[in-house]
């Protein structure tokens, strides 16, 4: 099964390359906006999803939790 689907989606419509991998079930997508790297990796850790992204804040990494694919979509739906 293919995780992050909805963002692959958006990334898509919106025409950012990015490269998509998964491993142990987790989905990791790489991609660039304006010439910028951005990073979404997914985890399964206690029982509990989440991801490591620098999409809120370029530069530094940080962990999401809950709805978190719905967070990074709301932030990258803002980007033209």
């Amino acid at each position: 099964m293919m995780r992050l689907e909805k963002l692959q989606n958006l990334l898509k419509e919106k025409g950012f390359p990015f490269t998509y991998s998964e491993e142990d079930g987790c989905g990791s997508i790489d991609f660039e906006y304006r010439g910028v790297a951005y990073h979404v990796w997914e985890f399964f850790d206690d029982n509990i999803w989440g991801a490591e992204t620098n999409v809120k804040n370029m530069g530094r990494h940080e962990d999401l939790f809950g709805e978190y694919e719905k967070e990074i979509i709301d932030i990258v739906q803002t980007w033209n």
